[in-house]
């Protein structure tokens, strides 16, 4: 049985990065999802999550919306496993954009989406 982990070396958390991933990565919408992506020179597929303040003001609010974004990634991450990651590795960042709360099954089917969207894509883009 796999088990379907999301470390702490799996996490897009340096500034520097997710500032270059926003101002040079490829973005794409899925739903109530954006995806923003990008080849990396480092050996991992790092990923992070996001929810605007102003469209949730309450914290409670848009951490289980970030809690639930992390839940769809983790168990659909193998997805992207059939990459060549020895070599370079991917940034990935979600934001949630709708204004109110969607259940779990359709985020989960927007990331599905956003997922195989990214490995389709990767085949056409230059490293």
């Amino acid at each position: 049985m796999v088990r379907n982990t999301y470390g702490k070396a799996e996490r897009l958390k340096s500034r520097k990065s997710i500032d270059q991933l926003f101002k040079e990565g490829q973005r794409f919408n899925v739903g109530m999802i954006r995806v923003f992506y990008k080849p990396v020179q480092q050996a991992d597929i790092r990923a992070g999550v996001g929810v605007s303040a102003r469209l949730f003001k309450n914290a409670v609010d848009r951490n289980r919306i970030k809690r639930q974004l992390r839940e769809a990634y983790r168990l659909q991450k193998q997805i992207l496993s059939s990459l060549d990651t020895a070599t370079t590795g991917l940034d990935l960042f979600f934001i949630y954009t709708a204004k109110d709360f969607t259940d779990f099954k359709e985020l989960f089917q927007a990331v599905e989406k956003a997922l195989l969207k990214i490995k389709s894509n990767l085949g056409k883009l230059p490293v």
